[in-house]
C-alpha cells in the first residue's frame, strides 16, 4: 500500500475548507434586506437599534468594547444556538471567525500536509465547546476559542506522530512527545501526581486565560494571597516535574526547548512570613525533595509564572530551581 504524502499537493490551495464554507453561509445570513440580527437595547454599550451579525462582529472586537458587553452578546448567542439551532449556530460561528481563523493559522502554519483536517477539528472543539461551555463564568469567547486550539492542536499532534519517511529506505523517526500546549502539559501534570486538579485549574485559569487572581479567589471563596502562595508552590513542582521528564526524553526533540520556555518562573524577593497566613484548601502531592519554596509572586506582572523566560531542563542542575534572569 503506497505511503501517504505528507506535502501539501499544488491544488489544495483551491479547495474550500470547512472555515471558508461557515464563512460563506455567514455572508448569507447578514446580506439582503432583511439581515440576522440583534436587539441593540438589550446589551450595555451597543446602540439602541437592531444590529446586523457582522457589525455585532466588529463591535465586539473593538478594544474599546467593555468585557461585560461581549459576555453578555455570547451568552445570547450560546443561548440561542443551544435553543434554536441550524441559524443561531452558523451565526455564532460567524461572530467567532476571526478568532477560529487565526487559531487555525497559527496550528498549520508550519505543518506540510493539508490542513484542512486541522480546520474542520478547530470548528469541531468550538460547535462541542458551543454546547456545554459555562455561561455563568466570564470570558466566554476566550473559553470558546481555548476549547478550539485543543480540538485543533490534538489533530495536529496526531498528524504530526505518524511515521516519517528517512532515508535511506522507508524507516520511520519516533513520533514527538506529547508535551507543547500548555494545557497538555497541565493534564500531564495532574496525571503523574504532580499537581492536583485544583492547582492545574488555578495556573491555567490565571495564567492562560488572564483571569486575575483576586477574581479566582472570589469565585472559589479562597483568600487572595493564599492563592498567590499555593501558584508558587504549584510552578515551583510544576517546573521540577517538567525538568526531570524533560532529561529523559529524546535531546534532539525541540519541543524541549519550547516546554523550557513555557515553564518560566518568577524570582524569589521577599519571605514568605512576610505574607499574610492563610491556605487552600487543597490536597498537594509531595513531588521530589519536598523542599520549602520562598517568595514572592507579583500581581501585575502576567510574564511570570508558567509564561515567559525560563531555563533549558538540562542546563540546570538537579538540586537548582530555574529562575528569570
Amino acid at each position: 500500500m503506497a505511503a501517504q504524502s505528507i506535502f501539501r499537493r499544488g491544488g489544495d490551495d483551491a479547495v474550500p475548507n470547512s472555515l471558508d464554507i461557515a464563512r460563506d453561509t455567514f455572508t448569507w445570513l447578514v446580506t439582503g434586506p432583511h439581515p440576522v440580527s440583534l436587539n441593540g437595547r438589550l446589551f450595555p454599550g451597543l446602540p439602541d437599534r437592531h444590529i446586523a451579525l457582522d457589525e455585532v462582529r466588529d463591535r465586539l472586537l473593538a478594544r474599546r468594547c467593555p468585557q461585560a458587553t461581549r459576555d453578555a452578546v455570547w451568552a445570547h448567542l450560546v443561548l440561542r444556538s443551544r435553543t434554536e439551532g441550524a441559524t443561531w449556530t452558523v451565526a455564532a460561528v460567524g461572530v467567532a471567525l476571526p478568532a477560529l481563523t487565526s487559531v487555525a493559522a497559527t496550528l498549520s502554519d508550519r505543518f506540510a500536509g493539508d490542513p484542512a483536517d486541522v480546520h474542520a477539528e478547530v470548528l469541531r472543539g468550538f460547535l462541542t465547546a458551543l454546547s456545554t461551555i459555562d455561561l455563568r463564568r466570564p470570558r466566554i469567547m476566550l473559553r470558546l476559542r481555548w476549547a478550539a486550539y485543543r480540538s485543533g492542536y490534538d489533530a495536529l499532534a496526531e498528524a504530526l506522530s505518524g511515521p516519517t519517511p528517512v532515508a535511506p529506505g522507508f524507516r520511520s523517526t519516533p513520533p514527538h512527545t506529547p508535551w507543547g500546549h500548555p494545557d497538555l502539559v497541565l493534564a500531564r501534570a495532574v496525571a503523574d501526581g504532580a499537581l492536583t486538579q485544583t492547582e492545574a485549574a488555578l495556573i491555567g485559569a490565571t495564567r492562560l486565560e488572564q483571569v486575575p487572581v483576586a477574581e479566582w479567589a472570589a469565585q472559589h471563596q479562597t483568600g487572595e494571597w493564599a492563592v498567590y502562595k499555593t501558584r508558587k508552590r504549584a510552578e515551583f513542582r510544576l517546573a521540577a516535574y517538567l525538568r526531570d521528564g524533560a532529561a529523559e526524553t529524546d535531546p534532539t526533540d525541540p519541543l524541549t526547548d519550547q516546554v523550557a520556555t513555557a515553564v518560566a518562573l518568577s524570582r524569589p524577593a521577599t519571605p514568605a512570613h512576610d505574607f499574610p497566613r492563610a491556605s487552600l484548601s487543597v490536597s498537594v502531592t509531595a513531588v521530589g525533595s519536598g523542599q520549602k519554596v520562598q517568595g514572592r509572586v507579583s500581581k501585575t506582572d502576567a510574564e511570570l509564572g508558567v509564561q515567559g523566560c525560563g531555563t533549558h531542563p538540562r542546563s540546570a542542575r538537579p538540586s537548582e530551581v530555574p529562575q528569570c534572569a
